[in-house]
């Protein structure tokens, strides 16, 4: 072993991920059990780790501290002005040496190479269906609980996907332009 390195003796059975220490074996395990212990006390979201909570909590609050000096967006993290700033630049630093796609974070790269590798590290306990993105086994999820995180402050409605709210939201649009004229 080189001076300097360490083993990481706690390794994960379902994707192979090695770690240092068990408390975050344990943190990560969760992304494969589908365990969220962190409850918001305001919407019920639920999340794995308490840190996502509090990031979470400030889109109720609105506490956006973190502002871009070019376009005055405003965030909550400083992290996701970070992010942002990569919109400004241009920068995409991280290559595919398979194909070839470029991508402005290492996150959006390792997610990207699953589609060259099949890699589906995140599966479902209920029913066994398998996903290669986080975001995608989550809403998957919510098939199974009936969350339906979206409603609809006009008339009500509750929606499972960001996208069929954001329709249903633009239907309200049209119908206040047509009742205007």
């Amino acid at each position: 072993m080189e001076s300097g390195s360490k083993e990481k003796p706690y390794s994960c059975e379902v994707c192979g991920r090695t770690f240092l220490y068990n408390s975050n074996f344990k943190i990560h395990s969760q992304i494969h059990s589908g365990e969220k212990p962190h409850t918001c006390a305001v919407c019920g979201s639920s999340f794995t780790r308490s840190s996502h909570l509090k990031m979470h909590i400030k889109t109720h609050t609105g506490e956006k501290p973190f502002s871009c000096k070019v376009c005055a967006a405003a965030f909550s993290e400083n992290f996701n002005l970070k992010r942002h700033m990569l919109r400004h630049t241009g920068e995409k630093a991280y290559l595919c040496e398979v194909c070839g796609c470029a991508f402005s974070e290492k996150y959006l790269l390792q997610r990207h190479m699953r589609t060259h590798t099949g890699e589906k590290p995140y599966s479902c306990n209920i029913c066994g269906a398998s996903f290669s993105n986080n975001s995608c086994f989550n809403r998957h999820l919510r098939t199974h609980t009936g969350e339906k995180p979206y409603s609809c402050d006009i008339c009500g409605s509750a929606f499972l996907y960001s996208a069929t709210f954001t329709r249903h939201m633009q239907r309200h649009t049209q119908e206040n332009s047509i009742a205007k004229e």
